[in-house]
């Protein structure tokens, strides 16, 4: 759509209504020819931080033990706390003569 400049003096405020309710640009025209335009401001993207709130509900206790004992509590799967044996290499000999 575009219009007159002095059209759009005097409908300015009817216009801008009607650009926020239709979302369409406006061009202002001055002698035939477009020198402005009266767009719609974009709308902000929402922000990522806090989109999630309050679509989770918390049932129960979620820090008591969960009942099950592991084998690292017992103590019965010793291979997980102590380190295998290391193989150790024979020592080379030095030779102290020139």
């Amino acid at each position: 759509m575009s219009i007159p400049a002095a059209l759009f003096k005097a409908e300015c405020l009817r216009l801008m209504d009607e650009v926020a309710r239709t979302g369409r640009a406006v061009v202002i025209t001055k002698h035939g020819k477009p020198v402005a335009q009266l767009a719609p401001v974009p709308a902000e993207p929402r922000s990522l931080f806090g989109y999630m709130r309050n679509s989770l509900t918390i049932e129960g206790d979620i820090v008591a033990p969960a009942g099950e004992s592991w084998n690292a509590d017992s103590g019965a799967d010793e291979r997980l706390v102590r380190s295998p044996a290391r193989k150790r290499r024979p020592r080379r000999k030095v030779s102290t003569t020139k």
